[in-house]
């Protein structure tokens, strides 16, 4: 069984961007959504797909399984989504021994900037970069299920004092 540990925080600044590689575009959305689990889609920049689901409560670690699926399911499933479909693309920023993985929101969510850290254990202690700002770790607030079922009001939602671009 798959487990997905991470950390994840907004983002301060634009530091980031000088070690980013090119970014993929990610649409993302949700067949299922539920407190303790959920089924999700992606397709990335319109040349893979994958069907990804989640299970567990925890702040840091869930069961993860993700398979990758034909492009054409992934849009029909995509038609059938629960709330919104998220667009945003990843960018992957390379910071004392990790990977980080930068989403620039766009769409219902333009102006939302977060970074994640995938570790190998929750007992991890990455360095973190100077771009980075509060730690969203566990707030149900920033996870991309939620943001599926609400859309961003404005850029104060998320005390975001900065824009990316």
């Amino acid at each position: 069984m798959a487990k997905e540990i991470e950390r994840k925080f907004l983002v301060a600044s634009d530091g980031w961007r000088d070690t980013a590689d090119g970014g993929t575009r990610f649409l993302q959305a949700y067949i299922v959504t539920m407190d303790d689990r959920s089924a999700r889609i992606r397709l990335m920049d319109e040349k893979r797909a994958k069907l990804t689901i989640k299970i567990g409560t925890g702040s840091m670690t869930r069961d993860e399984f993700e398979y990758e699926i034909p492009i054409a399911d992934a849009k029909d499933l995509m038609s059938k989504a629960v709330g919104l479909v998220i667009e945003k693309t990843r960018y992957e920023v390379k910071h004392g021994g990790f990977v980080w993985e930068v989403d620039v929101y766009s769409g219902a969510h333009e102006g939302l900037v977060v970074a994640e850290v995938e570790l190998g254990s929750e007992g991890d202690v990455p360095d973190l970069p100077a771009w980075l700002g509060a730690e969203v770790t566990g707030d149900p607030h920033y996870s991309n299920q939620y943001l599926s079922t609400n859309p961003l009001v404005s850029k104060a939602d998320h005390e975001l004092s900065y824009s990316p671009f």
